[in-house]
């Protein structure tokens, strides 16, 4: 092959009480990155999109990632990347991960799939790091495996494929801009014991809820009493959007990563379109510009196209 396309989805991680430890594929929205082999050695990076981000290999997690990649092999040439984002830089939903886990797969069906899901979730931490300054997965590691999954242990890439009922996600992005790197220095350093017996039994609470396809669990469990409260501060409209949104019917929802995205679950499309539409009258009548997405999950993540 000299060439290959592929389509990369966009992630909820967190799951409200799963910090760094839960990550979800959506099938809407998805970037496309098309990845050409080239007799020249080294990289270069085009951008479809007008987020002005950088071509510059080195600067670009993209390229990050692939290089990652490379440095693994005896390989001699190049490639070109071509880059059309459709989930914005910023937006909470995994736009850095769809980048590097898009990037890694596409390279791995050129070099004939030798490797690992593991070792290509480890590739694609390069970029993540550069996005954010730290090594986490909980939107790489569903954008590769596709699904639900959770991440035991990041060091070691202890990475659990877990079942999902049927869901339809519901996700809001006000156009406002939250750091990452902000996002989680504003977090407490020191949590007290009740509170975190409170979020274990959530954690488990909906794993055990997915794995038995008990919405009424998976609802009470979507529970996030430490970062939720410092972070939603950040983001106009919270607390109505959620309101709102658990009047229509959904079984919970909260934060995306770090913000500003918000995602809501739900059993069917028909409670999933209601919060769409709560959503959109919070941000119209607050003034705030936003786009809405009504998905199901990704059983595949990153797929040839």
């Amino acid at each position: 092959m000299q060439s290959i396309k592929v389509k990369s989805p966009a992630t909820l991680s967190n799951l409200c009480c799963g910090f760094d430890i839960l990550g979800m594929a959506l099938e809407i929205p998805f970037d496309i990155i098309e990845l050409k082999w080239r007799e020249e050695p080294g990289i270069s990076i085009t951008h479809l999109d007008d987020f002005n981000l950088p071509t510059d290999p080195e600067k670009n997690i993209a390229g990050v990632a692939l290089q990652a990649m490379i440095d693994q092999l005896d390989y001699k040439h190049g490639f070109d990347i071509i880059i059309e984002k459709k989930i914005k830089p910023g937006s909470g939903i995994g736009s850095s991960a769809a980048s590097a886990a898009g990037i890694v797969v596409a390279a791995n069906h050129l070099f004939e799939n030798r490797f690992t899901k593991n070792e290509l979730v480890s590739f694609a931490m390069e970029g993540e790091v550069l996005a954010s300054g730290s090594r986490h997965a909980d939107n790489l590691a569903p954008c590769i495996y596709g699904g639900l999954v959770l991440i035991r242990d990041t060091a070691t890439l202890d990475i659990i494929e877990l079942k999902t009922p049927p869901l339809y996600i519901t996700i809001v992005h006000p156009q406002i801009e939250i750091k990452t790197s902000y996002a989680r220095k504003i977090l407490p350093k020191e949590i007290p014991l009740k509170s975190a017996v409170v979020q274990w039994a959530n954690v488990a609470g909906l794993v055990t809820g997915f794995l038995h396809s008990d919405y009424k669990l998976i609802g009470r469990s979507l529970q996030d009493i430490i970062v939720e409260p410092v972070r939603s501060k950040l983001i106009p409209g919270f607390d109505l959007v959620k309101k709102n949104c658990l009047d229509a019917g959904v079984l919970g929802g909260g934060i995306s990563g770090s913000g500003p995205s918000l995602f809501m679950l739900s059993e069917n499309e028909a409670v999933a379109k209601a919060a769409e539409s709560e959503m959109k009258a919070v941000y119209s009548n607050l003034g705030i510009d936003f786009k809405t997405y009504v998905s199901t999950v990704s059983t595949n993540g990153v797929e040839v196209f």
